[in-house]
């Protein structure tokens, strides 16, 4: 299951408005995380925006080596999350902005991304008393 498929994208602009509008904050420098339990038409539980600022990051080559260091260890690392939106039949949604002026090592990004996925399901289980 370590893919990362074109409908695990989070497209449409409504959704992302939806999402920005009414979405859940956390911060896990140097990442903000936008989310929200949403019903998607997807096959899949979750939904992903990944985003890099144009303002902090100028060049495009650096953009895209961002982005796919996001890609990457996100698709090896959420199976975990996958598992427990399934087993509550839970849909997320979420947008993984990156805040920082420089690009940082792959290693620090999955760091980050395991510690985002964990918050999620620590939220998740807040917010709606799940175990």
């Amino acid at each position: 299951m370590q893919t990362f498929r074109k409908d695990e994208r989070l497209r449409g602009k409504k959704v992302i408005q939806l999402l920005f509008k009414n979405g859940n904050n956390l911060y896990v420098a140097p990442f903000r995380i936008i989310w929200m339990d949403h019903e998607t038409n997807s096959k899949h539980p979750a939904q992903v925006l990944i985003s890099v600022s144009k303002r902090n990051i100028k060049t495009a080559v650096d953009r895209n080596i961002i982005k796919r260091r996001i890609r990457e260890a996100y698709r090896k690392n959420k199976s975990y999350f996958y598992e427990f939106l399934t087993s509550h039949q839970k849909h997320c949604i979420f947008g993984i902005l990156y805040l920082e002026k420089a690009p940082i090592p792959y290693k620090d990004v999955e760091e980050k991304i395991i510690i985002i996925l964990e918050r999620l399901i620590s939220e998740y289980k807040r917010l709606y008393n799940l175990h």
